[in-house]
């Protein structure tokens, strides 16, 4: 199992790029976050990698970020989710948004992706809406819930923000950057500057 690559980058196309290691040229799929993020042509490159095994054949995905690769794992794990539209979602979102969209059970953000419809986008959210923290302005990579530490006011702060018309996940992403000791009111007010930059 080929766990990452770390050469020269020799080719990159649209979907997909080349890494030379040791004089082995190796192909990898990637998301168009991660070609966001590959160097200039002959320049080093480091990709996290995940290798499916197929009855035809093998393939290799490349990602940036260790996070985007965990995400990817996740999605495909979903009964009739493959890789192509595990690739799909990690295009059009981050692992971030993926995982907040996830938690907070907004599914309509994961229909962005090119191949995702309602129905799957649903599916999607139920089998993995238990394995992301809504909270973490990071990538969770455990199985653990929703969590609200205990002396916060980021549960009242995400409703809040809620009734003034953002949607559940862009309340929770916003309030999740801040600090959760922050009184409510300071929350709202710095979570509402953030959405207004679109930060």
């Amino acid at each position: 199992m080929i766990a990452s690559l770390n050469g020269i980058l020799i080719a990159r196309e649209v979907n997909s790029c080349v890494v030379e290691c040791g004089g082995v040229g190796y192909l990898c799929q990637i998301t168009s976050n991660t070609l966001g993020r590959l160097p200039e042509m002959g320049k080093p490159v480091f990709l996290y990698t995940y290798m499916a095994v197929r009855d035809d054949g093998l393939d290799l995905f490349g990602f940036a970020e260790s996070e985007e690769m965990e995400c990817f794992k996740k999605i495909t794990s979903v009964s009739g989710v493959g890789p192509k539209i595990g690739l799909a979602i990690l295009s059009a979102l981050t692992a971030d948004q993926v995982a907040h969209a996830i938690a907070a059970n907004d599914y309509k953000r994961l229909t962005a992706a090119n191949g995702v419809g309602q129905k799957l986008a649903q599916r999607i959210v139920l089998e993995l809406r238990d394995k992301f923290n809504v909270l973490s302005t990071s990538f969770d990579n455990g199985t653990s819930g929703v969590s609200h530490p205990s002396g916060t006011h980021t549960g009242s702060a995400i409703d809040a923000l809620v009734v003034l018309g953002y949607s559940q996940s862009e309340a929770s992403l916003a309030v999740g950057r801040l600090d959760p000791t922050l009184p409510e009111d300071i929350l709202i007010k710095e979570a509402l500057k953030n959405l207004m930059r679109g930060v």
